[in-house]
């Protein structure tokens, strides 16, 4: 029999609006120095229809012992919502103001290429690119730079398509959505 040890919470979203979240997790100090300080892990989720609204249960897997740090990103039409929350014990507790954000296009006729995006000895990341259509990250090749001695990531971007990209930073960084 198997054993299922983590936690899940739902949330609702409304007709035209896709909510994905991410775990924030801070790299072990013994790691620190050749990797970004943050990564972040999407959730898995389940989805259940009801009318024109989804329910979605959200599932974290590797709970910390005190509490996760969560990113809520929902996806509308040309925008998404960024919200910030804590998962302690069982509950949940969701930053008062959400941000806002319009998508901007970054026109471009040519296929391109995101490079040098640091991955840490377990192989987690500090940015996402998501493609805000269907809400799927854009999956890196992975490559091993021999000059830096690194595990790297690249990114090919199709032209004439809008993404969305975070990476989390500590509040006195420039830049990313800031873990405050």
């Amino acid at each position: 029999m198997e054993t299922w040890q983590g936690k899940h919470f739902s949330i609702t979203d409304p007709k035209g609006v896709n909510t994905v979240i991410y775990q924030i997790n801070e790299t072990e100090k013994q790691f620190l120095k050749d990797s970004p300080k943050y990564t972040v892990d999407r959730l898995d989720f389940t989805e259940e229809i009801r009318g024109e609204m989804t329910r979605k249960t959200f599932y974290l897997n590797n709970p910390s012992v005190d509490e996760d740090q969560l990113i809520i990103l929902s996806f509308g039409q040309e925008k998404v919502v960024v919200n910030m929350a804590l998962l302690k014990d069982d509950k949940i507790t969701m930053s008062k103001k959400p941000i806002p954000l319009k998508l901007n296009n970054i026109y471009s006729e040519q296929a391109q290429e995101i490079k040098e995006v640091r991955y840490t000895p377990n192989l987690k990341r500090p940015i996402c690119i998501i493609d805000p259509e269907t809400t799927e990250e854009v999956k890196p090749v992975l490559y091993f730079d021999e000059e830096t001695n690194e595990i790297r990531g690249k990114c090919k971007l199709k032209p004439y398509k809008s993404y969305f990209a975070f990476e989390i930073k500590d509040k006195e960084d420039e830049g990313g959505i800031r873990n405050e």
